[in-house]
């Protein structure tokens, strides 16, 4: 079979598992470092706490959509940030010292699904006048299971796969920059993202966000002209990193094979070869392409930031931003961990299992401390804090973007489900407590986490999204693109398609992985094939299942699908919506009451303190002339229209962007 080859593989994951009992040493610490980070995290609060303090909170879309006022720059610098958390960041730069450039793909993919958001799914979403990914869903299908299937699967994934590894992830960095013990860092790390999470709702989370990014832009680059410079540019990378080999690659009458310790001759590619690549080309232009479209255009973390914007035109605006800031990690993590190998070759790239154990922990490999090891060996003092605030920059972005995100879909799509009366003010609390639930769980995770890191439980968490993803990605695509699907299909194919990922990802589970000193001893027919092959397999056969349900039952009548589908987008005709029995009944409750001077003075301070904390503090109604409305009615979808020139600037912005990637795959080819 042309796709089976395991044993040719050495990178069965985008990402590594992450250990926990790191042990970076460094003669260059410091305690100005310690003080950069405390000072930028002073920043960030003093961002969280203006943004609290000059937002509206106390409504469904002000809590969750920042009340649908988002301009395109925080907008495209949140989308940047929320992508990039810390675990990514050690992932790429560790992939990249293990293997080469090809890793730096999976960002530029997304640049062509970022336009693909902006010009295809959004402007369906906003017609739609959804507030979560699964409710879309349930509009242009019906029903309810699919959107409560699809939020307690993202609700799953969120809590086991991203606040997870990037809880564990953030706490390694700490414990290296400030020698904490790695229960008090998690605890310190959660309670502050949860805090301005909880109390400042989107609006901190994007503003926060966009000081994050710059941050983490400004650090990246700092390190990368140190690390070019360490090794004498690009030409120095390009021929050092094909000599850095470990110096010990045996141990009493054992020896490592070559292709354990050796860079690989396609190191500089990004095209690989179709079967013995370790991310062949097939894959990358089709299988990543899949991955990435369920990551970008259907995740909620992301759509929300999309649906908060004013405008189409700042939506498209700022995912061309971050289209433009997505060509930067190829040459500022990816490339600084392959200059990492090159520099410390005896502990990134060790090869004989006591070396490995000794410099981080682990057995196989500890390519995953390319990035830090370049930080606190090559940084000097000082400004090592601020390569460090960049790397809790990324982090804490992550993990409140995965809170806010959270807390929307299960307020929105699950509570709303078993409350339909519930109030607005209902609806905020449940949403402030669900977020201090994920904290909690988070936290109970630890120990459990901790226990179990030192095999490859989190290697398998982390390929979840992997095999989990391709289904997704069916779903959405052919409910925008094929009004001849309804719910029966979706519903079969999507929960078929899970089935068949889970069953591969169960398998590999139970057989451990393959790794260069030893085959795996999983069947060669499910294991054996490469993991974006399998994406592409699994993507078809869901797309077969929901296609062939689908056009064995009875089609949705267009009545119901105007301005759902790509075929109907520009309908003016009036749509009978399929959910009109299970929306929630309170939608034309008002979500304020009137309210008097006296009422807020006879409240307590410890009941506005409360009221301020979760953003329902009460104002007096303002004195309104006859006829004059209060203005309570639910903000309305973002605004279709664009103007003649912003459609000329984007395009032109648009095309440019598409031609430097162009550039980009050419050059390194």
């Amino acid at each position: 079979m042309p796709f089976l080859g395991a044993e040719h593989i050495s990178l069965n994951y985008p990402w590594h598992g992450i250990v926990s009992n790191w042990s970076i040493k460094s003669s260059n610490k410091g305690s100005s470092d310690t003080v950069v980070i405390v000072f930028y995290f002073l920043a960030v609060v003093s961002v969280g706490l203006w943004a609290m303090l000059s937002s509206n909170r106390a409504t469904v879309d002000d809590f969750f959509l920042a009340g649908r006022k988002l301009i395109w720059w925080p907008m495209g610098a949140s989308l940047y940030a929320s992508n990039i958390g810390s675990s990514y960041i050690l992932g790429l730069a560790g992939v990249g010292a293990s293997s080469g450039i090809a890793i730096g793909a999976f960002e530029w993919n997304t640049v062509f699904l970022l336009m693909v958001l902006g010009w295809i799914f959004v402007p369906i979403y906003i017609k739609a006048e959804v507030m979560t990914v699964p409710e879309y869903l349930r509009k242009r299908f019906g029903g309810c299971r699919i959107q409560i299937f699809l939020s307690l699967l993202t609700l799953f994934l969120y809590v086991f796969n991203k606040i997870s590894v990037d809880v564990f992830s953030g706490a390694m960095f700490m414990r290296l920059v400030m020698g904490l013990d790695v229960y008090l860092a998690i605890l310190i790390l959660l309670t502050f993202c949860g805090i301005y999470t909880i109390t400042g709702g989107f609006t901190a989370v994007i503003y926060t966000d966009t000081l994050h990014a710059v941050v983490m832009l400004l650090g990246s680059m700092v390190l990368m002209v140190f690390a070019f410079k360490e090794v004498g540019g690009y030409q120095g990378l390009w021929v050092n990193y094909m000599n850095a080999i470990p110096s010990i690659v045996s141990e009493g009458n054992w020896t490592a094979k070559p292709e354990c310790y050796t860079p690989r001759p396609d190191s500089f590619h990004i095209f690989r070869h179709p079967i013995h690549g370790d991310l062949p080309w097939p894959g990358i232009v089709f299988g990543l392409s899949i991955l990435s479209l369920c990551s970008w255009c259907t995740n909620q973390m992301i759509v929300q930031r999309c649906l908060a914007a004013k405008n189409l035109t700042h939506v498209k605006a700022g995912c061309i931003l971050c289209g433009y800031l997505k060509l930067l990690p190829m040459f500022s993590i990816v490339m600084p961990g392959m200059i990492s190998r090159v520099l410390f070759p005896d502990k990134v790239a060790c090869a004989v299992p006591s070396e490995c154990l000794k410099h981080c922990g682990t057995r196989i490999s500890c390519s995953n401390i390319a990035y830090p090891v370049l930080v606190m060996e090559l940084i000097p003092v000082g400004l090592r804090g601020f390569i460090m605030s960049a790397l809790w920059a990324s982090l804490m972005s992550s993990l409140t973007s995965v809170f806010n995100g959270a807390s929307a879909l299960f307020t929105l799509d699950i509570y709303t489900r078993l409350r339909p009366v519930a109030t607005e003010k209902e609806l905020m609390i449940t949403g402030r407590f669900f977020i201090i639930l994920l904290l909690a769980i988070s936290m109970a995770w630890i120990p459990v986490g901790l226990t179990l890191q030192g095999g490859h439980l989190f290697e398998y968490i982390l390929s979840m999204t992997t095999y989990l993803a391709p289904p997704v990605a069916a779903v959405f695509l052919l409910a925008v693109f094929c009004k001849r699907v309804n719910e029966q299909g979706a519903f079969w194919g999507l929960t078929g398609g899970l089935l068949i990922g889970l069953t591969r990802m169960v398998v590999e589970f139970v057989y451990g992985p393959y790794n260069c000193e030893q085959s795996s001893r999983c069947p060669a027919l499910i294991c054996g094939i490469h993991f974006l092959y399998f994406t592409i397999i699994l993507f078809l056969l869901s797309v077969l299942i929901i296609l062939g349900i689908s056009f064995a039952t009875d089609p949705i009548p267009d009545k119901h699908l105007h301005r759902l589908c790509w075929s109907l987008r520009n309908s003016q005709e009036e749509r009978v919506d399929l959910d009109k029995e299970t929306r929630r009944k309170s939608v034309s409750q008002p979500t304020t009451q009137p309210v008097s001077d006296v009422q807020i003075q006879d409240r307590s301070y410890l009941w506005k303190t409360w009221d301020l904390f979760c953003g329902l503090e009460l104002k007096p109604d303002p004195k309104l002339a006859p006829g004059e409305s209060l203005g309570l009615e639910r903000t309305g979808p973002v605004d279709m229209l664009e103007t003649p020139l912003g459609k000329k600037l984007l395009k032109a912005s648009g095309l440019l962007l598409l031609v430097l990637l162009v550039l980009g795959h050419i050059l390194f080819f």
